[in-house]
């Protein structure tokens, strides 16, 4: 698998943590975690936010996948694209989210961070691309009771449905990516 995958590519799959279901809901996407690949010292690392943000070597980062099941997405001109320099960039733009807390309140802020907002800063800030449509809270499937009884835990009564969000099926779905593994 390894020489298939570049540094820069994105990689998701099915979170087994306690809000997974609820994301597939609220998204009807398959896939409610990812993350952003890079090599270091030799190994492939996976750089996502769960509590704190930080760098997972890959094999461990997969073997808490559902089914150990992952797809790799990368951007459609990721030969030119993705140089030398860009990737330092991209590298530069994530460092001050390093160790950041993972953020269960979706906020929009870099004071905590979840795995859509990262990978989306991250190519926001480091190469002016935005992968994925931000959208507002409000435009989730809220209707299932499982997704309804989350946000009651985590908001109350105040929903912020005006926050912006982006999810990982927002950036699964981008048409600036090509899907190069599914395993």
């Amino acid at each position: 698998m390894a020489p298939t995958l570049h540094e820069g590519d994105l990689i998701f799959h099915t979170s087994q943590s306690a809000q997974s279901r609820t994301i597939q809901l609220a998204t009807h996407s398959p896939y409610s975690h990812c993350g952003l690949l890079y090599k270091s010292g030799g190994e492939w690392q996976v750089f996502e936010a769960v509590q704190p943000v930080k760098l997972t070597p890959l094999s461990s980062w997969v073997a808490r996948g559902q089914g150990q099941h992952f797809v790799v997405k990368r951007l459609r001109d990721a030969a030119t694209a993705l140089t030398p320099a860009a990737l330092a960039r991209l590298r530069a733009a994530g460092q001050p989210m390093l160790g950041r807390d993972y953020d269960l309140a979706f906020n929009w802020s870099d004071q905590q961070i979840y795995c859509s907002e990262l990978i989306w800063k991250v190519y926001d800030r480091g190469l002016h691309r935005q992968l994925g449509q931000l959208q507002q809270l409000r435009d989730f499937d809220l209707t299932n009771p499982a997704v309804q009884a989350k946000l009651h835990e985590r908001y109350g009564d105040q929903l912020p449905l005006d926050e912006p969000v982006i999810s990982p099926a927002s950036v699964f779905n981008s048409a600036e990516l090509v899907t190069v593994v599914s395993r």
